[in-house]
């Protein structure tokens, strides 16, 4: 794995027990076998093949010697968690009523608009980046960046703030941070000190380039059989296409564990070596 060298740590209000100062973080390797396993957790893919990279949900385990990057929702609320002592911290409606996501309608949309609603935002979000670092993670991925260009009433400036707050967070806690989609604001990201991607489905929408322009290989890629298919794009075609990620994988929407029927894997083996 590459280590990046920090400089210029911000402290972060409220986000857990305090770190020392952070000197260095490590990236996830650049080759080997990667597996996105948000729906189901397993240590080896189906077939015995040992896994290198890893992306897990904030509430499993890591997997023992693998580069491991902990799922964050930090934008967005997760299922069944309780915001109810934070009420500024949630976007609102018209009527004052919270705003769901329509394609996720059990997660509650976060407003990063104010200084003391990021600060609220944080008191939730932060202890959980806090247990990714105590439980051995390497990484954090934060979900939901892109809330700014899906609803209107967040702006891209505060959308960035609260993203800049998440880089302090994690580096203070000795994590690499890795951007999560939003390729509109891929450079901003970068410049605010986001470490790498991991990003879901840029052959299919033929975003990759800007990605990868930005990070180079420190970018970690899941394409879906659902929208390759709508496009007319093979697993084989996202394999040769020059702007790719070294680690890409083929996933299942759902990403289910291996026991279940809609189980789905595959991934560009000329990386592996």
């Amino acid at each position: 794995m590459t280590v990046l060298t920090l400089a210029g740590c911000r402290s972060v209000p409220d986000v857990g027990p305090a770190a020392d100062p952070v000197a260095e973080v490590a990236l996830p390797p650049t080759e080997g076998v990667f597996d996105y396993q948000l729906g189901g957790t397993s240590d080896r893919l189906s077939d015995g093949t040992a896994i290198d990279v890893v992306v897990r949900d904030a509430t499993a385990a890591p997997l023992e010697g693998a580069y491991n990057v902990c799922y964050v929702n930090g934008f967005q609320t997760q299922p069944d968690s309780d915001w109810s002592g934070h009420p500024s911290a949630l976007l609102r409606d018209a009527s004052g009523n919270p705003v769901h996501d329509p394609d996720w309608p059990d997660e509650l949309v976060l407003d990063p608009s104010t200084a003391s609603a990021r600060k609220s935002i944080l008191e939730v979000v932060g202890p959980v980046i806090q247990g990714c670092a105590d439980n051995g993670f390497d990484a954090v991925e934060i979900d939901n960046l892109d809330t700014w260009t899906r609803f209107e009433a967040i702006s891209h400036d505060s959308a960035l703030a609260l993203a800049e707050a998440y880089v302090s967070a994690a580096h203070d806690l000795g994590l690499a941070i890795a951007q999560k989609n939003a390729a509109e604001a891929t450079r901003p990201a970068r410049d605010l000190g986001f470490d790498f991607a991991v990003v879901e489905e840029c052959a299919a929408y033929s975003e990759c380039a800007t990605y990868t322009d930005v990070y180079g290989d420190h970018v970690l890629q899941i394409e879906y059989p659902d929208t390759l298919g709508e496009t007319g794009i093979s697993f084989a075609n996202v394999c040769d296409t020059p702007d790719r990620a070294p680690l890409t994988i083929l996933r299942d929407r759902d990403l289910v564990a291996q026991a279940h029927p809609a189980y789905k894997y595959d991934a560009c083996w000329g990386n592996y070596r």
